[in-house]
C-alpha cells in the first residue's frame, strides 16, 4: 500500500508572542523557528517517517521560499512530486503561538489554490485498489472534488481532513471513505457535536469518521461501533501540526497492520501527537523514525 497526499506545501514561520492581539493590535513577539509546513506535507512526512510508502502531490511557486521546500523534502523519505508554477507565489504561513502552547495559523494559498486539476490527478498515475488518497481543504472545489473522483475510480480509499472550512465541503462527501476532524469542523459541517455528528457523517456513506477533541481524546465512529480513546498526558509547548500527526499516524498505523482503523490505531496517534504539541515548531516537532517505530512496537 502506498499513501498519495494531495495537499499544500509551505514554510512555516512561527512567531512565539505573550497572548494573541486583539483587532488592531500590535504586539512584540520573538521568531522561534523557520520550517517545512503545510497539512499536506505534514501529513506525508509523518506518513512516510512511520515507515508507509509515501508520495506528496502539492503546488510551488517560485522564489526563496521553493527553494527552501526542495532542500527540507529532500531530508524526509517522503516521494515528491511538485508542481512548479510560474509567476506565482510559493505558499508560507505565519503561526502566532502562546506560553500556554495554543496557536494562531495563517497560510496563503496562491500556489495550492492554482494547483491544476490534470497535474493533481497526474500524481496518481501510480496508484492502485487499496492505495490511500490523502486531501484536505487547501485546494480549490474543482481539484479537490476532481482528485476524490479519480481516487474514487481507481478502487483508492479516499480519506479527507476538512480544514481549513470551505463552503463547498458538504458536497464532498459521497466520494470520501474516511473523514478526520475536530470539534468545530464537525459542529461547523453536521451542525451537531460529539456522537450525532458522526451519524450524520456516517448516514452519507462516510465509512469511518474520526473526531478528534483535543485535550480530551478522540472517537473512532464506524457502522459497527464508537470507540472513545483518551489523549495522553503531557506538557502542551506548541499545539502546531497536533491534528496532522494524529491523522497520519492513525492512518500508517491501520495501513501497515494491514488493518481498518481501529482502537490501536487511534492510540497510537495519540501517543505521537503527545510527542508533536511537547516541542516547538512545526516539521521540527514531529516524532522521529525512531519515535515512531518504538509507539507502533506498543500493541
Amino acid at each position: 500500500m502506498r499513501a498519495y497526499v494531495i495537499g499544500n506545501v509551505t514554510i512555516d514561520e512561527t512567531i512565539a508572542v505573550s497572548e494573541m492581539p486583539a483587532a488592531g493590535a500590535s504586539v512584540l513577539g520573538r521568531q522561534r523557528s523557520r520550517d517545512l509546513g503545510g497539512k499536506g506535507a505534514n501529513q506525508a512526512v509523518i506518513m512516510a517517517r512511520c515507515g508507509l510508502p509515501t508520495t506528496l502531490v502539492a503546488a510551488i511557486g517560485e522564489g526563496f521560499r521553493a527553494d527552501a521546500i526542495r532542500e527540507h523534502l529532500a531530508e524526509e523519505p517522503v516521494v515528491n512530486h511538485l508542481i512548479a508554477l510560474p509567476g506565482r507565489s510559493t505558499d508560507f504561513s505565519v503561526v502566532l503561538t502562546t506560553p500556554d502552547g495554543e496557536n494562531l495559523n495563517v497560510t496563503t494559498t496562491d500556489a495550492a489554490q492554482n494547483l491544476p486539476l490534470a497535474e493533481a490527478v497526474a500524481g496518481l498515475a501510480d496508484a492502485g485498489p487499496g492505495d490511500l488518497a490523502v486531501l484536505q481543504g487547501n485546494l480549490t472545489d474543482e481539484t479537490t472534488r476532481g482528485v476524490l473522483e479519480a481516487a474514487s475510480s481507481r478502487g483508492m480509499i479516499t480519506v479527507f481532513n476538512p480544514s481549513p472550512l470551505r463552503s463547498f465541503f458538504c458536497g464532498l462527501w459521497p466520494f470520501i471513505d474516511i473523514a478526520f476532524l475536530n470539534e468545530g469542523e464537525a459542529l461547523a459541517l453536521t451542525g451537531t457535536s460529539g456522537e450525532e455528528a458522526c451519524r450524520r457523517l456516517l448516514a452519507t456513506g462516510v465509512r469511518e469518521v474520526v473526531l478528534t477533541f483535543g485535550g480530551n481524546g478522540a472517537m473512532l465512529a464506524s457502522g459497527d461501533a464508537m470507540i472513545r480513546v483518551p489523549s495522553v498526558p503531557c506538557t502542551v509547548v506548541d499545539t502546531t501540526g497536533a491534528g496532522d500527526t494524529f491523522m497520519a499516524v492513525a492512518l500508517a498505523s491501520a495501513a501497515l497492520r494491514g488493518s481498518r482503523l481501529d482502537r490501536t490505531a487511534i492510540e497510537h496517534a495519540a501517543r505521537a501527537a503527545a510527542i508533536t504539541v511537547s516541542r516547538p515548531g512545526t516539521r521540527s516537532a514531529f516524532p522521529t523514525r525512531s519515535q515512531l517505530a518504538a509507539i507502533f512496537a506498543v500493541g
